[in-house]
C-alpha cells in the first residue's frame, strides 16, 4: 500500500473533543490521510466553556515542529490556535522555509466565546504568519479585527478579502456563516481575480462547534492529496455541510459536526440494497399493486442516511413492471445510480424533509390520485411549463417537486403530482421515511382503490 500523505496540523487541543488538533485529525483520517500534531496550547473546555488554557514554553512547540518536518515527508499544513506573539515566533522560522502548502485559519475566539489569540498575538499573526499563507481562512468575526472593518453586506466581504489579500497571503477565504443569509456563502480572493462567492446549503443546527477547524483540515487534506485551490475548497465545503446535517448534540451547549458521516453513509450502502430488496418482493405479493404502477414502469428507491446526490440513492437497475394480468416483476438488481428521476424526486423532497429516504413512482391516474387522498395522504402539485421541463430531465423535476412544495397548501405532502405538459408524461412520487411507512402508504392506497371499486 502507498503511504497515506503526511498532513500536519499545528494547533490547540479542545479536550471536549470537537474543535482544535481532535477536530483536525478527525478529519484529516476521514479524507484518507495521515495526520500529524503540533499542539500550541491545551484548553480546558465542554461544549458550554473554555475554562482554562495552558499553553507550552515557546521552544518546546518549536520542538515538536523541527521532530515533525525533520522526519516526515509533510504534504500540507494548517495552523488553527497559535495563542501567542512568542509562539507566533517560535514557529515563524518553519513557516517561512516551508516547502509545502500552508492553510491558516487565524482562530481567536472559540464558540463559547472565550479568546484564544492574546491581543499582543494579532500583530505578530499579520506580520510573520499571513505572509506565507497559501490560503487564510477567517470568519467574519476575524477579519474584521484583522482589516479593522465592519462587515455587514456582500461589498463588505468582498473588501475585507481585497485588504487581507494585501496583508500576503496567496488566497483569502472569507467565511460567510455568521451572515443572516438564506444560503451560506463563503468568498475565494486571489491576486488577479474577482472574488468568488462559493455558495451552499445552510445548514439549520446549533452543533457548530469546530467548524473553522473542520473546513481548514479539510482543505489542508485536499491540498496535499494533490487538488488545486478551488477543489480543495469546494470538497472541504461538500465535508463541512455534510458533517453539519450528521452533527448531533454532545453537551449542554454546542455540539460538533459528525466527522464520521462519509463513513456512516458508506457503511449504509450494503443495508440499503438488502432493504430495496425485500420492499421489491413485498410489492410482488401485493394483491391490487399492478393498479399503481405506471405504463412508463414503476421504481421504488432508498438514499443512504444523509443522502444529497444521485449516486447516494438506490433504484432497480431495470426498474418494477407490471404485465397484463398483473404480475408484478422487478427488473435488474438494486443498484445505486440505478434511477434518475425518481432519485431525482426524492434529492428534491430531501431538501425540504431530511427524514425523507424513500420514494416511488406511482401511476399518476385519478383513481390512484384520488386513493392517495382518501388514504390521508397531502398531495402536493404543480402545472409545470417549457422552463421547469428543459432538456434536462432530472434538473427539471427538482425543479418542479420545489415549487410543488413551496406553493401547496399540503404542508405535509407525502406525494407530489406534476402534470404533463407538451410531449411530456404526468409524474407522480410518494415519498416516506422508512421502508414501513412506505409499505403503509401503499397500501393504504390499495386498500382505497379496492374500496372505490366495490361502490
Amino acid at each position: 500500500m502507498n503511504p497515506l500523505p503526511c498532513i500536519l496540523t499545528i494547533a490547540g487541543s479542545d479536550s471536549g473533543g470537537g474543535a482544535g488538533i481532535q477536530a483536525d485529525l478527525k478529519t484529516i483520517s476521514m479524507l484518507g490521510a495521515y495526520g500529524a500534531s503540533v499542539i500550541t496550547a491545551l484548553t480546558a473546555q465542554n461544549t458550554t466553556a473554555v475554562t482554562a488554557i495552558h499553553a507550552p514554553q515557546p521552544v518546546f512547540v518549536a520542538e515538536q515542529m523541527k521532530a515533525v518536518i525533520s522526519d516526515f515527508d509533510v504534504r500540507a499544513a494548517k495552523t488553527g490556535m497559535l495563542f501567542s506573539a512568542p509562539i507566533i515566533k517560535a514557529l515563524a522560522p518553519f513557516f517561512a522555509a516551508k516547502t509545502f502548502p500552508l492553510v491558516v485559519d487565524p482562530v481567536c475566539v472559540a464558540q463559547s466565546g472565550a479568546k484564544l489569540l492574546e491581543d499582543e498575538a494579532v500583530e505578530a499573526m499579520v506580520e510573520l504568519v499571513f505572509p506565507h499563507a497559501t490560503l487564510l481562512t477567517p470568519n467574519i468575526p476575524e477579519a474584521e479585527l484583522f482589516t479593522g472593518m465592519s462587515i455587514k453586506t456582500t461589498d463588505d466581504m468582498v473588501a475585507a478579502a481585497e485588504k487581507m489579500l494585501g496583508m500576503g497571503p496567496k488566497a483569502v477565504l472569507i467565511k460567510g456563516g455568521h451572515m443572516d443569509s438564506v444560503t451560506a456563502t463563503d468568498w475565494l480572493a486571489m491576486p488577479g481575480h474577482k472574488p468568488m462567492p462559493l455558495m451552499q446549503r445552510r445548514v439549520d443546527t446549533q452543533n457548530n462547534h469546530g467548524t473553522g477547524c473542520t473546513l481548514s483540515a479539510a482543505i489542508a487534506t485536499g491540498l496535499g492529496q494533490g487538488l488545486d485551490l478551488y477543489a480543495a475548497v469546494r470538497g472541504a465545503q461538500k465535508y463541512l455541510n455534510l458533517a453539519l446535517r450528521a452533527s448531533f448534540s454532545l453537551g449542554a451547549g454546542s455540539g460538533p459536526p459528525n466527522h464520521l458521516a462519509p463513513w456512516i453513509k458508506e457503511k449504509a450502502r450494503g443495508e440499503v440494497v438488502s432493504e430495496l430488496e425485500a420492499v421489491g418482493m413485498r410489492f410482488v405479493g401485493m394483491s391490487g399493486f399492478s393498479e399503481l404502477v405506471p405504463e412508463c414502469r414503476m421504481n421504488v428507491v432508498c438514499g443512504v442516511p444523509f443522502a444529497d446526490e444521485p449516486d447516494d440513492v438506490a433504484g432497480f437497475t431495470g426498474g418494477i413492471s407490471a404485465s397484463r394480468n398483473g404480475v408484478i416483476c422487478p427488473v435488474g438488481h438494486p443498484g445505486f445510480g440505478a434511477s434518475t428521476r425518481v432519485a431525482a424526486a426524492l434529492l428534491a423532497m430531501r431538501k425540504y424533509d431530511e427524514e425523507q429516504r424513500w420514494a416511488v413512482n406511482l401511476n399518476p391516474s385519478e383513481a390512484v390520485i384520488g386513493a392517495l387522498r382518501g388514504a390521508g395522504l397531502g398531495v402536493a402539485y404543480v402545472d409545470p411549463d417549457a422552463q421547469w421541463f428543459d432538456e434536462h430531465v432530472e434538473d427539471g423535476i427538482s425543479k418542479a417537486i420545489a415549487r410543488a412544495l413551496a406553493e401547496s397548501a399540503a404542508a405535509d405532502a407525502a406525494a407530489v403530482l406534476c402534470s404533463g405538459g407538451e410531449c411530456r408524461l404526468p409524474m407522480l412520487w410518494l415519498f416516506a421515511a422508512d421502508s414501513e411507512e412506505l409499505l403503509a402508504r401503499i397500501c393504504a392506497v390499495i386498500d382505497q382503490l379496492k374500496s372505490a371499486e366495490s361502490l
